[in-house]
């Protein structure tokens, strides 16, 4: 265990914290809730960062980072879809959602082809991520409504992390296309 693999698990532990300060009974929980993120999300940087500077890096932080991203999305976002109860915040989160189950599964059969790195994670890969942590940090911030500059903040930045998120899944899948449909053999 390192100091990398600890900040990952923190962000993992602080998935329940979050929804629990989000749903509490008090003016502050949105603020608090939405900080609590910020630092999760943090920890994403950070692992990583200190992984590749220490040489740290180890086959369970390269399991769970991928992990904690995507239970801290999906959660945070699902919570999102019940709170504002609304068809413009429903729709992004499935597109979202659903990108990142399609593309785990894809990454996993590519890794039993042996081709793992044909699906590598991808710089618009990551630029989908910061979208999608800066959408729900905003729309975490404050009461489920869109017409504040903090909800319109974030529903802009959900819609833009949703495109990218179409946008870098059709990378993959493109990268894959050979290997999903393989050219009929002529007989």
């Amino acid at each position: 265990m390192n100091i990398p693999n600890i900040l990952t698990l923190l962000r993992v532990v602080l998935i329940p914290v979050i929804v629990v300060v989000y749903y509490l009974p008090v003016g502050w929980s949105y603020l608090a809730a939405s900080g609590i993120f910020f630092v999760a999300g943090c920890t994403d940087m950070l692992d990583g960062y200190l992984a590749r500077r220490w040489n740290q890096s180890t086959p369970f932080g390269a399991f769970l980072d991928p992990v904690a991203d995507k239970l801290m999305v999906a959660v945070s976002l699902t919570m999102l879809v019940e709170e504002y109860a609304s068809i413009w915040i429903t729709i992004p989160a499935m597109i979202i959602i659903g990108r990142e189950i399609v593309i785990s599964a894809l990454r996993e059969w590519m890794a039993e082809l042996g081709k793992r790195t044909s699906v590598a994670v991808s710089y618009i890969g990551k630029i989908k991520t910061a979208g999608q942590m800066g959408a729900i940090f905003f729309l975490l911030a404050t009461p489920a409504e869109l017409d504040t500059i903090i909800g319109r903040i974030g529903y802009g930045f959900l819609y833009a992390a949703a495109l990218l998120t179409i946008w870098s899944m059709w990378q993959y899948l493109s990268a894959a296309w050979n290997d999903l449909m393989p050219p009929e053999e002529s007989e």
